[in-house]
């Protein structure tokens, strides 16, 4: 279980580096004169389709259309939540703010998930993991003081408006994606990471297309630009990124501290981005409160990882426990 475990977790982190590429492209988007709405609609617009040409290596849609069949409305509810109440605050910010700072605003989902745990479970899992928490806090930490150095200590009106738009994105996320986990679990149902996020895109569609129309008689017609930089973020983040998280926290859905892990490592988006603004953006690296804020947040992803390889490992008594729980 401890391989499995820290799997998780590389996989996580793999999927940040993709997830990371959003905000760059978004950036790109708004930057090169395209509405933000375009941004994310026609990001899961393009997604479906991309995962549909991966689905038939990926077992088909197995037991999905069942599934949907059976709970449309519950489907519906958390598709909207994790994919589109994710999406619409987290474009709307890219016309508001830089790349970096998005991407540090998004890392409030570290805390996200540990405090939904209370209100989520009604197991064993709904005690708050209090190292994961700590552990948390000094990511966050690390975060914020990441974004105070970029900001040189000048933080505006429309800055602080996309960091709230970013958190309520940020809590979107996990929320959905966890609720779904949790009635997969509750109707027995297996789906693997494909399966899932595809049903999720699909059932995110609806809003997606009422967006579109609205998006078409407000703001015009989407650019072959907007289209392409679109495309690929649909392709790293809704396809790649979205399929290895999935997968990551369904490898340790019953083990909350490796859970918690997991998201954690979207931390490491805030270090890609500082790279990639360095690199493609002219933008200056970290330094001083910066440099400190990246060096906590590694300290960070380092000590979840290391806790997740014990909790999995058996050393927690709290998690053996809970890998027998299905929950109810």
């Amino acid at each position: 279980m401890r391989s499995n475990a820290l799997a998780a977790v590389g996989l996580a982190l793999c999927s940040a580096l993709f997830f990371t590429l959003t905000y760059v492209l978004n950036r790109s988007l708004v930057a090169g004169g395209g509405h933000w709405a375009w941004a994310g609609i026609l990001r899961y617009l393009i997604t479906l389709p991309l995962l549909a040409l991966v689905l038939p290596w990926q077992g088909g849609l197995g037991p999905l259309p069942q599934e949907l069949r059976r709970h449309p409305r519950t489907w519906l509810l958390w598709s909207s939540v994790g994919f589109v109440l994710l999406g619409v605050p987290l474009t709307w910010a890219a016309s508001s703010g830089p790349s970096w700072l998005i991407a540090g605003s998004f890392q409030t989902t570290v805390l996200a998930g540990p405090l939904m745990a209370p209100l989520i479970y009604r197991d064993a899992r709904r005690h708050l993991a209090w190292r994961s928490l700590a552990i948390g806090v000094l990511i966050l930490a690390g975060v914020f003081a990441l974004q105070w150095g970029h900001a040189q200590g000048q933080m505006h009106a429309g800055d602080w408006l996309a960091i709230a738009a970013v958190v309520v994105s940020a809590f979107a996320y996990p929320l959905g994606n966890r609720m779904l986990l949790l009635h997969l679990e509750y109707s027995q149902t297996r789906l693997n990471a494909v399966q899932r996020v595809f049903g999720m895109t699909l059932c995110s569609w609806p809003l997606w297309l009422l967006f579109a129309v609205i998006a078409w008689f407000t703001v015009g017609p989407p650019g072959w630009r907007e289209v392409l930089l679109a495309g690929g973020v649909a392709l790293s983040s809704g396809v790649i990124a979205t399929v290895l998280f999935f997968r990551a926290t369904d490898m340790v859905r019953s083990e909350p501290t490796a859970l918690a892990a997991v998201e954690s490592m979207q931390a490491a988006e805030l270090l890609f981005a500082t790279v990639l603004g360095a690199a493609f953006l002219s933008e200056a690296w970290p330094h001083g409160f910066s440099a400190a804020g990246a060096l906590l947040i590694v300290i960070g992803i380092a000590l979840f990882g290391w806790i997740s390889g014990r909790s999995a490992a058996g050393h927690d008594e709290d998690v053996r426990t809970l890998r027998t729980d299905r929950g109810a």
